[in-house]
């Protein structure tokens, strides 16, 4: 049997069909979940499978499906809530942060939440559905995992990661990502990735690049770019989730190497870029072994402004990666990376 190439919608649908067969007491809702099949069908035909009473609509009121998933979680269910875009799960916030992630601390592990809120965001080139708010998340939501895949595949990953455990996490799926061809998994339902552990997607030895998300696929880009025209070689890494972040300090090894770190998302500047940067600089230590001072690249301090063209003026685009990177190669070496 081979892998062939389908849309990522397709992957997430087919896993979360292997998952509702496996798991009895997993149900799931949302706005546009049931019928619809969720707005970018990952939910395909599940409604029509496996009943109304396990996959269903819910209203426009995103703490009252936050709250029905509490209710379900401590009662045996294994729920996931969607809230269709990330941008809105700022009206369930006070549950998620006062509730949810606080559970298991405030009973001493007695009683236990598990719900998987599941939402979408970054970029779709409009100014309430392409928001990244990960700082408000950071600061609220400790206590849940913080999931943050590339793609369908590995957000299927994770989704089968976290049904085996008994903890409440939040998976962003990147919107993007529903329409791109990737690979179907032989072992879709299967395959779990690792929470906290990133992947290096591209090595090098030049400067690193520490990412998440859709701007995984713009990192590679630019690395691939820079290294045919600029002869600079970067080493790309997703690191997959935020909560937990990097817990055997792979960022620390690859920066050991290359001496140069640029930490790159959509949040607005001091957000996510920022909890990261002091995760790797100031916990693991990389201050020592830099060569350069480290880069943050976010996005604009506004929403993403509406179109192609104010979501490439918003948010971190290929081109500024590029000249970055190339600035910091230019701060240790002007002899042989003069200014552009």
């Amino acid at each position: 049997m081979t892998h062939f190439d389908v849309n990522g919608s397709e992957i997430i649908s087919k896993n979360f069909d292997k998952l509702f067969e496996k798991y009895p007491t997993l149900v799931t809702f949302g706005q546009d979940t049931g019928k619809l099949g969720d707005v970018n069908q990952g939910m395909k035909g599940i409604q029509k499978k496996y009943g109304i009473d396990r996959v269903s609509d819910a209203g426009i009121r995103e703490a009252t499906i936050i709250g029905q998933g509490i209710g379900l979680s401590l009662r045996g269910f294994r729920p996931i809530a969607e809230i269709q875009y990330l941008d809105y799960v700022i009206y369930a916030l006070s549950q998620l942060s006062d509730d949810v992630s606080t559970l298991q601390y405030r009973t001493k592990g007695k009683q236990a939440a598990p719900i998987i809120v599941r939402t979408r965001g970054h970029q779709l080139q409009g100014i309430w559905h392409a928001g990244s708010p990960m700082q408000m998340l950071l600061g609220s939501i400790r206590g849940m995992y913080l999931c943050v895949p590339r793609n369908m595949t590995q957000a299927a990953g994770f989704y089968n990661t976290l049904l085996e455990g008994n903890d409440p996490a939040l998976v962003n799926e990147p919107l993007k990502g529903y329409n791109v061809k990737e690979k179907m998994p032989l072992n879709i339902g299967e395959y779990r990735i690792p929470l906290g552990v990133p992947e290096v997607l591209r090595e090098g030895n030049d400067v690193t690049i520490v990412t998440y998300g859709w701007n995984s696929h713009h990192a590679i880009k630019a690395a691939r770019l820079l290294a045919r025209f600029k002869n600079i070689s970067v080493e790309v890494i997703d690191v997959q989730t935020l909560l937990p972040f990097d817990i055997n300090h792979t960022i620390l090894e690859s920066v050991k190497k290359t001496g140069k770190v640029i930490f790159m998302d959509e949040d607005v500047p001091g957000g996510a870029t920022a909890y990261m940067m002091q995760k790797v600089i100031d916990e693991q230590k990389a201050f020592n072994y830099l060569d350069t001072a480290p880069r943050a690249l976010s996005a604009m301090e506004h929403r993403p402004a509406y179109g192609i063209d104010g979501e490439y003026f918003s948010k971190p685009n290929v081109e500024r990666l590029f000249r970055n990177v190339y600035e910091m190669m230019r701060e240790v070496d002007e002899k042989n990376f003069p200014e552009m």
